[in-house]
């Protein structure tokens, strides 16, 4: 949240603040957190940094690094203190997931414009990227998670679209050699970005940016079925438009609420709203507002994250810290304390 969203929030009586929000919404006020840690800022200016994903090294969880997207020409792989250790150029990926040493791209500036998926793989000796393959899209892949099947073992991607269209590739990656093959093709109806495949459940969260939400079979047989998981406000429900970034952590799921800066909770069971956080200012780092991109893991990450780790991509960084152009922040799981884990 920033300064000026503090002040005004400040500024409203209590009985305001219970019931903020759009067409009548009842809106508690957000739980304010503070970040932990702010990565070295992405290279270009202006709207670049996009998009977060947590690998998590294999044999020692210390040195497992965020990937982060300057969208407006590199991959950037942070340690846990925020430090950049790799800049790839030349990839102009909007979003950007991971599972195992597998790292996927989502760029929509690539092919001439129709999109591809950039395949990587990070190696936990340097925690590094290595360019494995180039896979151009019948989407324009502008989102993106991955989903590894707990039926199969099968890994697979969903890049999906500003206009609406989702598709399903399925990645088997051997060495450096990376076969993969389109499985499944729908539309949702308008723009859509964030996503986050659950490999426990075989669920498939979407958001639409301007409507909510939905839940889809992850399988590749699964159909265009769904059920919502929330609305925008507008339609009575908890995000404020534009629904981006959707991540898990242990029993949590997060989605960031953009247009209030701040990120709503749901129990990731039942899938019940259990209620909203903001990342604020601290004394080691600033806010996260107009967020875009969000990851998060319950896995221990040595001293520094100890519960686990949660990630967001900060629209306006300021101070304190580094000023300048975009980064990302890191937050102690811990200290979201909505909800149970």
């Amino acid at each position: 949240m920033s300064l000026a969203n503090a002040a005004r929030f400040a500024a409203l009586p209590l009985a305001v603040l219970v019931t903020f929000g759009l067409s009548g919404s009842v809106q508690a006020a957000p739980v304010a957190v503070a970040a932990k840690v702010e990565t070295t800022p992405v290279s270009h200016s202006g709207d670049a940094a996009d998009d977060p994903a947590i690998w998590v090294h294999p044999t020692d969880p210390s040195r497992s690094v965020v990937v982060g997207t300057d969208k407006k020409g590199a991959l950037e792989v942070y340690d846990l203190s925020g430090t950049r250790i790799q800049r790839v150029s030349g990839d102009f990926g909007n979003n950007v997931d991971v599972r195992g040493n597998v790292v996927v791209s989502a760029d929509d500036e690539a092919a001439g414009g129709d999109g591809a998926l950039h395949i990587y793989r990070i190696d936990p000796a340097t925690r590094k990227l290595t360019h494995l393959k180039d896979v151009p899209t019948e989407v324009t892949a502008h989102g993106l998670c991955l989903y590894t099947s707990p039926t199969t073992g099968k890994l697979y991607a969903f890049p999906n679209s500003t206009s609406g269209r989702i598709e399903q590739w399925e990645l088997a990656v051997s060495g450096n050699t990376v076969t993969a093959t389109s499985v499944r093709l729908w539309d949702a109806g308008s723009a859509v970005e964030g996503c986050y495949a659950d490999d426990s459940t075989g669920k498939l969260y979407l958001g639409e940016e301007d409507v909510g939400v939905w839940i889809y079979g992850a399988e590749p047989t699964a159909g265009t079925a769904r059920t919502s998981l929330d609305t925008t406000t507008g339609s009575g429900g908890h995000i404020t438009a534009d629904v981006e970034g959707i991540a898990a952590a242990g029993n949590r799921l997060f989605v960031s609420s953009q247009g209030s800066d701040d990120f709503t909770v749901y129990d990731r069971t039942s899938r019940a709203y259990l209620g909203r956080f903001a990342v604020t200012g601290g004394d080691q780092a600033d806010d996260c507002e107009d967020t875009d991109g969000i990851d998060a893991t319950a896995a221990a990450l040595g001293s520094a994250f100890p519960q686990g780790l949660f990630v967001c991509q900060d629209g306006s960084n300021g101070a304190p810290g580094t000023s300048g152009n975009q980064n990302f922040k890191f937050v102690p799981l811990e200290r979201l304390t909505i909800g149970s884990r």
